[in-house]
């Protein structure tokens, strides 16, 4: 019976090993949150310059790239608040970490002993040992969710009131303004986009991001201020898709078919004829065409 009680002693001292030292660990240093912040966003930005990649060779549909690119903006957006959120939360919990602490020391042992008296079976105490870990899976499945709209615009919200307060937050107006796109708040996402412009300047894949949707703002019409965006765009990179689709846009709207025609051409070039995107140009093409000599059949 001794021999027992020293195997379940050592046990005992086995388990607390492993469970007191991360409880005791004091927060000498605050974790380094704008690391991890920059981080997230470089690797939200390989995975968009990847999906615009896939878009322009043809390998994903323009729906899908901008259903792929939705997700991604809204699980960064939540990542970013909950790394804010989360800083004051996390530092109290391991303040109070020593308190539980004593208590598990404490109480380990007694309900190890008491367990065995009443279960008196070490198949039982396995059993009983696996059945946490289904609340944990259940949890597990529902992070994994879909992100909602309204838990986007949740924390769209919340990014607004914290840009106020840090207007030179670059990453946080670009980040607003695909979110307001995204959910298709045009009005928003154009202010967003007029002050992420402001304090990034040389970026064409920005500006022709601002002059989609201030032409969507705008009743879907690119003449005025959301070609010339257009065109500030095509200074910065004259190969930019983005700038070159929308300024072919801009050209057929204004019924300048021959220079609609010569930018979407130019865009064809980065597409597999074969690709849907291709496809789509090709179409557009052909009715500027059919466009364009109508008043010389004439």
């Amino acid at each position: 019976m001794i021999a027992f009680w020293l195997v379940c002693a050592i046990f005992v001292a086995i388990a607390l090993a492993f469970v007191l030292p991360p409880l005791l660990q004091r927060p000498d240093k605050e974790p380094d949150e704008s690391g991890r912040k920059e981080a997230n966003i470089a690797v939200y930005r390989d995975q968009i310059a990847e999906l615009e990649r896939d878009l322009e060779n043809g390998i994903v549909s323009p729906e899908q790239c901008q259903q792929d690119r939705d997700e991604l903006e809204g699980r960064l957006l939540e990542d970013v608040l909950a790394t804010g959120d989360g800083r004051a939360k996390r530092f109290k919990q391991a303040a109070a970490g020593r308190g539980p602490a004593y208590a598990i020391a404490v109480a380990l042992p007694v309900l190890a002993i008491a367990l065995y008296l009443r279960v008196g079976d070490q198949n039982s105490m396995s059993a009983s040992a696996t059945a946490p870990s289904q609340p944990a899976l259940a949890a597990g499945s529902q992070a994994n969710e879909q992100f909602s709209q309204q838990r986007m615009e949740a924390n769209v919200a919340s990014l607004a009131r914290r840009l106020e307060k840090n207007p030179g937050d670059t990453e946080g107006w670009i980040m607003l303004a695909h979110s307001y796109s995204s959910l298709e708040k045009y009005s928003a996402a154009s202010a967003a986009y007029a002050k992420a412009t402001a304090l990034k300047t040389d970026d064409a894949d920005l500006w022709a991001d601002y002059a989609f949707a201030l032409a969507m703002s705008n009743g879907r019409q690119l003449q005025g201020k959301p070609a010339e965006l257009v065109a500030k765009a095509l200074r910065l990179d004259p190969e930019n898709p983005k700038a070159l689709e929308l300024a072919g846009a801009a050209a057929f709207e204004a019924k300048n078919y021959q220079q609609a025609i010569e930018y979407w051409q130019k865009l064809m070039q980065k597409a597999p004829a074969d690709s849907e995107v291709g496809q789509a140009l090709s179409q557009r093409i052909a009715e500027a065409k059919t466009l364009s000599a109508g008043p010389r059949a004439k």
